[in-house]
C-alpha cells in the first residue's frame, strides 16, 4: 500500500470513527507502527489528525482541504437530505453554477431527473458525473487543477466565470458563524465562490450542521449575501433568528 493510500485509510477512519489506533493500524495496513507514527505526524502537521497516546483523534478540518474522496463518504446521509431539499429549488431549464464541494455532487446526482439544465462548474469530478445528461448543457471552467479537490482554480477560473450570468449559485463552505460569516479553508475555494456570488440572481449555500459555528481560515461573503441557507438539522434558535432578521430562508428537514 502506498504512503498516500494509507494516509487515505487513516482519514477514513477518522472520520468514520473520530479516533484510530497505532496498532490496529499497522496489522489493517501491514506495516510496522513506527510508519503509521509518522503518517500520523504528517496528518497532525496538516491539521487533519490531533495525535494521542497510542493513536490519533479526528483534527479541526475547517482549516484544511480533504481529499475528495475522504469528502465524498463523509457525513453521507447530511448530505443526501440536503441535496434533496435543494434540488427542490432547481427548475426544468435553470442555468446553475456549482462550486466543487462533494454536497455540490450529491446535488448534481439528484437533479439528474430535471430537463434541459445548464450546469457551469469548476469541478472536474462533476463534469464527469454529468457528462452524457440528454439535454443538458455542461459547462467546465478554464484553470490550474488543485488535485486534494479535482477542482480548477486561479485567474482563469475567475475570468470565465465572470462572463456568465446564471439564475443560481449553490456552493458550500467550511463554516458559518453569527459574526465571521461564511469562511473556507483556502483563497482559491473563496475566490471562486465570490464570483459565482457575483454572477447569479439566487445564491443557495448547503451545508451540514457540522459547519454551524466553525470559523475557518479566510472569509467567502457575509451570510446575508445568500437567500436560501440548506442545512440537514434545524438549527438553534440564534441562528433562526438570525436568518429571520436579515431575510435569509433556512430550508431543513421536517420544516
Amino acid at each position: 500500500m502506498l504512503a498516500l493510500e494509507r494516509r487515505n485509510l487513516i482519514l477514513e477512519k477518522l472520520q468514520e470513527e473520530k479516533r484510530v489506533v497505532v496498532s490496529e493500524l499497522s496489522q489493517l495496513s501491514s506495516v510496522s507502527e513506527e510508519t503509521i507514527r509518522r503518517d500520523l505526524d504528517k496528518l497532525e502537521k496538516e491539521g487533519y489528525a490531533t495525535k494521542t497516546y497510542g493513536g490519533a483523534i479526528l483534527g479541526n478540518s475547517t482549516k484544511t482541504d480533504l481529499s475528495y474522496t475522504i469528502r465524498n463518504k463523509t457525513n453521507v446521509d447530511a448530505k443526501n437530505q440536503i441535496a434533496a431539499l435543494a434540488s427542490r429549488l432547481i427548475e426544468d431549464g435553470d442555468h446553475l453554477m456549482l462550486d466543487d464541494s462533494s454536497t455540490s455532487l450529491y446535488l448534481a446526482k439528484k437533479l439528474k431527473e430535471k430537463k434541459n439544465l445548464t450546469v457551469i462548474t469548476n469541478s472536474v469530478e462533476l463534469v464527469v458525473e454529468l457528462n452524457g445528461i440528454d439535454g443538458w448543457t455542461i459547462i467546465r471552467t478554464g484553470g490550474r487543477l488543485k488535485p486534494d479537490s479535482l477542482a480548477l482554480v486561479g485567474d482563469q477560473t475567475q475570468q470565465m466565470l465572470r462572463r456568465y450570468h446564471v439564475d443560481t449559485a449553490v456552493m458550500s463552505c467550511k463554516g458559518i458563524d453569527l459574526e465571521a460569516g461564511v469562511t473556507d479553508s483556502s483563497e482559491f475555494h473563496a475566490q471562486t465562490k465570490q464570483s459565482m456570488l457575483r454572477c447569479a440572481k439566487k445564491k443557495i449555500l448547503i451545508l451540514d450542521s457540522s459547519k454551524i459555528d466553525k470559523v475557518s481560515f479566510i472569509d467567502i461573503a457575509p451570510l446575508d449575501a445568500f437567500d436560501i441557507v440548506v442545512t440537514n438539522t434545524a438549527p438553534s434558535k440564534p441562528w433562526l433568528d438570525f436568518f429571520a432578521d436579515h431575510n435569509v430562508e433556512c430550508l431543513y428537514p421536517g420544516k
